[in-house]
């Protein structure tokens, strides 16, 4: 009747040993570290520079206790762990004169943070600690509100100028291409004509509607984009923010920012353990500059480095393409490109499309008309420092939508694309809320959280094994499993710790022992009927099932609902508190009712269990 299989028991065992591999990280410690990334937006960090950096601190025999490369794209690094402080920060300075050949201009940022002591063999399978969140820690917080308004202008005065160069480029007759709001509406005198106009335009340009108005000779079709495509333009004009926040925030050496989105259009800055908001404001809120120059192709770099470089050209030798010698004249800034989208060529080959408001097709048709067949390039510019995106041959007259072909891949298409983005677009932003939480008061929310959970959990294990005696040592015993399965998932999800969620696991454990009180309570009530012991745990179990779900389900939909509407601590709070009542629902039932039946399954003829005092009703003393 009391008997688990063997599996089951298993499974169990499983569990637990699972939850303490996953846990475990958490109780190391951390190493002073440095933290390589890339400085410049076209040099990428891949796995050989872990190579370099051990290459650089072997030759100044400098010991380390680990390097390894993680992340990808944006995030990617390379960390060097070493045993004290004073070796981490002549580390730091012999990385940076060794990986960078002019320090005025580093090609590498090199960072002091902090980094996790878990065993190799541990972070191999994924066994990490949590993170700190920054009321944890300390640190500076950002809330910034990304101007989607400004993206959309921008974005549809590109297609105003696109539809004004397709149309004539197609020798379509129009009265006039006016902007109005999100939307740029098309007159015409006749029906012929807007017809064929709109065949030319959603032949060219994707994710247009046309609605139609007017009569006779006063027609009119006004342009608006597709809601999906709204919707895209916002989000990317976000995401590149993203990335661009990404790359600044190297600069201040966080070992683990929090830059994501929340909601349409805001993005959350979370900076642990930097307290300097003036800087931190400064390089966040840093600006690239993108440039369109000609190449001056009388002087060949390849040969000729040593020659005069003309009055009207400079030399520039970082980037792509370089070294190579272009024009000081600027055809165009990024202010102009209101999008760049990685797509494909006429021969399937992957490409970048450009898109230019209207005073921006006017000067590249100017500037490309007589120069077919010579080449052009892009710079971005931050920090004063110019970098060569791309050097493309001009293959004809380009006007306020053209491509850059010859990417080689995908990868190096959206890269480009989103660089472009990045220093082009630009989607302007203003900070809207920001905090600023010292380390100490950090390190006295974690005490606090620690200690609130421990007398927490040592207040329910007296009452509940005072109370229910046995059962109650077993109620308890599913409680740590479920603590230890609770902080696991959080490791394992690399789930990001604050106050609000140190909350949440203590109201977890309160929550958690409610189901193990239900199941108790049938147990005495089953043992009052008439029940035989084995009898009244058995229906105790199975009975309390059904209320322990409904009571259980209903807390769910609440925390689920958090999780998905809600944002910042309330989310974080949610993630726990979710979580909390899974596992809470398994240790309660599962490990429990495991427990109960190994210690009083084996009997036979078991005559009474130590589940406290049962009252009997009619019973006298």
């Amino acid at each position: 009747m009391n008997r688990y299989p063997v599996w089951k028991y298993i499974l169990i065992a499983v569990a637990i040993l699972l939850g303490a591999l996953f846990t475990a990280p958490n109780y190391f410690g951390e190493s002073p570290a440095v933290q390589v990334t890339s400085g410049k937006s076209t040099v990428k960090m891949t796995s050989d520079m872990a190579a370099k950096v051990a290459d650089v601190l072997t030759k100044e025999g400098i010991a380390n206790n680990g390097i390894a490369f993680d992340g990808t794209g944006t995030y990617a690094s390379v960390r060097a762990r070493f045993a004290t402080p004073d070796i981490q920060f002549r580390a730091k300075s012999v990385l940076e004169k060794g990986l960078n050949t002019d320090p005025t201009d580093p090609t590498y940022l090199v960072a002091l943070n902090l980094q996790s002591d878990t065993p190799k063999w541990m972070q191999s399978l994924h066994a990490l600690p949590m993170y700190l969140g920054l009321d944890l820690r300390g640190g500076v917080h950002f809330l910034m509100q990304v101007d989607a308004k400004a993206v959309l202008t921008k974005r549809v005065q590109g297609i105003q100028a696109a539809a004004r160069s397709s149309l004539r480029d197609k020798n379509v007759r129009h009265a006039g291409i006016d902007l109005v709001g999100d939307t740029v509406e098309i007159k015409f005198r006749d029906e012929a004509t807007r017809q064929k106009a709109k065949d030319v335009l959603s032949g060219q340009l994707a994710d247009l509607l046309f609605t139609d108005s007017g009569s006779g000779d006063a027609l009119k079709t006004v342009v608006s984009l597709k809601p999906a495509a709204l919707k895209q333009t916002i989000d990317d004009g976000v995401k590149q923010n993203i990335s661009t926040l990404s790359k600044r925030v190297n600069e201040l050496g966080v070992a683990e920012p929090i830059i994501q989105q929340q909601g349409p259009d805001r993005i959350v800055v979370q900076l642990p353990g930097v307290q300097d908001v003036a800087r931190a404001r400064a390089v966040i809120g840093r600006t690239a500059t993108l440039e369109v120059r000609m190449v001056d192709e009388s002087v060949t770099p390849g040969t000729e480095l040593s020659a005069a470089i003309p009055f009207n050209s400079e030399l520039f030798t970082v980037g792509k393409g370089v070294p190579v010698v272009l024009t000081k004249d600027v055809v165009l800034t990024g202010d102009y490109i209101s999008s760049a989208t990685a797509s494909m060529d006429q021969n399937n080959q992957p490409a970048v499309s450009i898109d230019l408001n209207g005073d921006g097709g006017r000067r590249m048709r100017d500037a490309t008309r007589e120069r077919v067949g010579k080449k052009m390039a892009i710079v971005l510019k931050e920090k004063g420092k110019p970098e060569v995106l791309s050097v493309a041959t001009i293959q004809s007259e380009l006007g306020s939508r053209f491509q850059i072909t010859g990417m080689g891949n995908a990868e190096n298409s959206n890269e480009l694309a989103l660089l472009l983005r990045s220093g082009a677009l630009a989607a302007p932003m203003e900070v809207i809320e920001e905090r600023t939480i010292g380390p100490q008061l950090g390190a006295e929310n974690i005490n606090k959280g620690l200690h609130s959970t421990m007398y927490g959990f040592a207040a329910i294990a007296i009452f509940m094994i005072f109370y229910y005696m046995m059962f109650g040592f077993f109620s308890v015993l599913a409680l740590a499993c479920n603590l230890l399965l609770l902080v696991a998932l959080l490791s394992l999800m690399q789930a990001t710790l604050t106050l609000p969620g140190m909350a949440a696991i203590a109201l977890a454990l309160g929550m958690a022992i409610d189901s193990n009180v239900l199941i108790n309570e049938r147990i005495r009530e089953e043992l009052r009927a008439g029940a035989t012991p084995q009898g009244a745990i058995a229906a105790g179990f199975d009975r309390a099932w059904a209320t322990i779900i409904d009571s259980n389900v209903t807390t769910l939909i609440v925390g689920v609902a958090l999780w998905v509407f809600g944002s910042g601590p309330i989310r974080g709070f949610a993630v726990v508190h979710t979580l909390g009542i899974l596992t809470s629902m398994f240790s309660a039932v599962f490990i429990s009712r495991g427990v109960v039946n190994l210690w009083y399954g084996r009997k036979k003829k078991l005559q009474s269990i130590a589940i406290g005092t049962v009252w009997v009703p009619g019973q006298t003393k």
